[in-house]
């Protein structure tokens, strides 16, 4: 284990330093990551941040809002489970959905664009495969 000696608190001549900055607020300090993951019903944390504003956390989820791009319109539908996530390995194992991650749904194969952690909804585009044609 690491010992402090306080030996920032003088110059090499004797001379006291001097903080270059005071103590820092509470909001710079962060908070853990939500790791929002699939569930049977939704749920939601709501959190103050800076400013008495309200960040809204999805920590289940059941539904996602998916847009389908050749038809330009937009379904909530459900979420069958998590086919994979490029950020993290591990979160690819365990489901836990992030922005990127690719999800399996009732309508089909999507990608998540929203920050369920941040947002507190999930939204997403349907991934449609491209039929190419061999003559």
């Amino acid at each position: 284990m690491v010992i402090y000696q306080g030996n920032d608190l003088r110059k090499p001549s004797g001379g006291r330093k001097r903080p270059h900055r005071k103590k820092k607020l509470k909001c710079h300090m962060g908070r853990p990551p939500t790791e929002t993951l699939m569930g049977v019903e939704e749920e939601r944390k709501r959190i103050r941040v800076r400013g008495g504003n309200f960040k809204i956390r999805l920590v289940r989820a059941l539904y996602a809002n998916v847009t389908i791009p050749s038809k330009g319109i937009t379904k909530r539908v459900r979420i069958l489970r998590v086919v994979e996530n490029p950020v993290n390995q591990d979160y690819s194992r365990r489901g836990v959905i992030t922005k990127s991650a690719v999800i399996e749904t009732e309508i089909g194969r999507a990608r998540v664009t929203s920050r369920p952690g941040q947002d507190g909804v999930i939204n997403a585009i349907l991934i449609e495969e491209t039929t190419s044609s061999q003559t």
